[in-house]
């Protein structure tokens, strides 16, 4: 992203950040009328079943028991989340690795405090009746994708893990809340979206069974969400970000020993909250997603350098970043949760 565009869209966001103080370098946070800190965590979207734990934790009392009073807001798509953080805008975000890892590179001041979904459910997502059982039959299909996000920019690498090329297929572009409306009307054939997001809605509201080529299962894997914060917020209010992270870690193994509480926690959440089946659907799915082989049986949110190098380098590759740095650059270690 060019200097010029980058500032256009950070200015309301920084002038925003003046109005709240949120993210302020003051080592100073609010606090509530029990004294606790007043924390904002800006989502990566619109509420669905993968951020359960963020309101069972809420409802649970999980992050007050740390001192915190959380305010969990919507958010518009991974890079507007990461821009928001960087500017001050919301004290922690949650959102997408692939689009830290671009908006670093960009000269956005943000780090990763540990990712929590550490397989990607990157998908191709389609309904079961196309007849779709491999990337191969991918070919001459048309494919709802956002341009320039960071599922579309990795695309490429999944076609050529299966041999193919993005010649093979035709990308139609649309925003993010339309690629769903594009495959139940039947404009394009499938859509690149979350496994755990678009495709139980999708199914639902066709009422039409969705098939998946996960991209994890077809020679790609790499990090996806994790929590964030700018580096004025890791520098000055360590003692806060170390209680947010611990909180959220907590949170997550809560939520993971009780799915259906978890779910429960959700309601009203959204005026767009899936219903409370799908939620449990995408939530389900998105505990399978929580290690890999070198973080199991650690905490969630722990994760392992060797992982870290492995998507730094997907996404070098890919021309989401233009030279991969070392995992520091990217994900301070410092804050990992502990038991």
């Amino acid at each position: 992203m060019k200097l010029r565009s980058l500032a256009a869209v950070l200015m309301p966001a920084l002038l925003l950040a003046a109005a709240t103080g949120c993210g302020s370098d003051s080592g100073e946070q609010g606090k509530n009328a029990q004294g606790l800190d007043q924390v904002t965590l800006t989502l990566n979207w619109y509420p669905y079943g993968e951020h359960a734990p963020f309101y069972f934790g809420k409802k649970q009392g999980i992050f007050e028991k740390h001192g915190i009073d959380l305010t969990i807001q919507a958010g518009q798509g991974s890079q507007k989340t990461i821009q928001a953080t960087a500017a001050g805008q919301t004290d922690f975000g949650w959102a997408d690795t692939p689009a830290l890892l671009g908006g670093v590179s960009q000269g956005l001041k943000v780090k990763s405090l540990g990712v929590f979904l550490q397989t990607t459910a990157s998908s191709v997502q389609f309904f079961s009746d196309k007849n779709i059982n491999s990337p191969a039959d991918l070919k001459g299909k048309t494919i709802a994708s956002t341009a320039g996000d960071a599922l579309s920019r990795t695309f490429p690498a999944f076609l050529k893990a299966n041999g193919m090329d993005v010649s093979d297929v035709t990308l139609q572009n649309t925003d993010g809340a339309g690629k769903m409306a594009a495959v139940i009307s039947g404009q394009t054939d499938a859509l690149l979206g979350f496994a755990t997001d678009q495709g139980p809605t999708m199914q639902e509201k066709a009422g039409k069974q969705v098939s998946y080529l996960k991209f994890a299962e077809h020679g790609l894997s790499f990090y996806s969400n994790g929590l964030l914060a700018n580096e004025d917020t890791i520098s000055n209010k360590k003692d806060l970000v170390t209680r947010m992270v611990a909180a959220t870690s907590e949170a997550w193994t809560a939520a993971a020993g009780n799915a259906a509480g978890a779910v429960d926690a959700m309601e009203g959440a959204s005026q767009q909250l899936p219903s409370k089946k799908v939620l449990t659907e995408q939530f389900n799915a998105t505990l399978q997603l929580l290690h890999t082989d070198a973080t199991k049986g650690q905490a969630p949110g722990v994760n392992a350098e060797e992982d870290w190098n492995k998507t730094i380098a997907i996404f070098a590759e890919a021309g989401v970043i233009t030279k991969a740095e070392s995992p520091a650059t990217y994900w301070d270690a410092s804050f990992a949760p502990k038991g």
